[in-house]
């Protein structure tokens, strides 16, 4: 008997048992202790199969059992004790920090690219010109030209229309991760740059006060909401690359959990970004109180994600 026919033999049965549990409608404690254990054996037992080079059959037999049992044992735990609040309060900054050093690369792409852009176009106007066109630099300091403000009525629209471009901005930077990670990493440079250029850019030319006033109150959310995007994208190319003896779709359907957990936690921030954006930032608020409230979100960001979900029950 070969290798390849022992091994089938020996393992078959344990396929066998994890299929009866993943059709069964209820599960007993015991039950979903062996249904965790022999999910990480068929795991074991997909790379064992890829080394055999068995059959592209049976490899997709395993991956797919593999995958039907991740679901079945997390899915469960998040359908049976997360509601919308725990989700969000409890679910996504634990995954926050359970990717901390995901979302510290994603940090430094991003912040790395905005302080040269900031300080570059400070001091040198045709660093901000190589980066940006001049009548978008034109445009930008016709706009704060004065202080932000808008008529009365306006602010729903425009808490829309910041929804709609911050998702965007998020959006690729999370959804080009799928080419290994380097539309991710891309984004994340490019948008830095061109934001902190922009920041450069005012300042030099005076208007630094006013562009501070309008966007001191939701900075926190909606940069560190593109970093979080960013951190879920760079989790999904490495899926794409690091497939620990999954197809790649599988590896993507096992990391699928972790992604959801990023994406929400950046769309959230977003979406808070812009209702703050839409109905506070160009308000006719003292600069000084705009200053406040930004540094109060600044530190409401790092409570949520440093220590929200700690000492709460799984």
């Amino acid at each position: 008997m070969s290798d390849r026919d022992r091994f089938v033999e020996l393992a078959k049965p344990r396929w066998e048992r994890m299929e009866v549990l993943l059709l069964a409608p209820r599960r007993s404690v015991a039950e979903w202790s062996e249904l965790s254990r022999l999910y990480r054996a068929v795991c074991a037992d997909l790379a064992r199969a890829q080394s055999l080079r068995l059959p592209q059959d049976v490899q997709r037999y395993l991956d797919q059992l593999a995958s039907r049992a991740h679901n079945a044992v997390y899915g469960a735990r998040q359908r049976d004790r997360s509601g919308p609040f725990a989700f969000v309060f409890r679910d996504i900054p634990r995954e926050i920090r359970a990717q901390r050093w995901l979302v510290l690369v994603a940090a430094l792409l991003f912040y790395g690219p905005f302080v040269l852009g900031l300080v570059g176009a400070w001091l040198s106007e045709d660093f901000a010109v190589a980066v940006l066109p001049p009548d978008q630099l034109a445009s930008m300091e016709q706009m704060y030209s004065s202080s932000v403000g808008r008529e009365g009525g306006q602010d729903a629209m425009m808490a829309g229309f910041y929804v709609y471009n911050n998702v965007g901005i998020a959006f690729r930077c999370f959804s080009t991760g799928i080419f290994a990670g380097l539309g991710t990493l891309f984004f994340l440079l490019y948008n830095g740059l061109v934001i902190g250029t922009v920041f450069g850019y005012l300042g030099q030319v005076g208007q630094l006060r006013n562009l501070l006033e309008f966007t001191a109150g939701h900075s926190a959310w909606e940069l560190n909401g593109i970093v979080l995007g960013g951190a879920a994208g760079l989790r999904m190319g490495l899926a794409v690359v690091i497939t620990q003896g999954r197809t790649r779709v599988g590896s993507l359907r096992a990391a699928a959990p972790s992604l959801y957990r990023l994406v929400m936690g950046a769309a959230v921030m977003l979406l808070v970004a812009a209702s703050i954006e839409g109905f506070w930032s160009a308000s006719p608020v003292p600069f000084e109180v705009k200053l406040a409230f930004g540094a109060a979100q600044l530190l409401i960001v790092a409570l949520w994600w440093g220590f929200g979900g700690r000492g709460a029950r799984a």
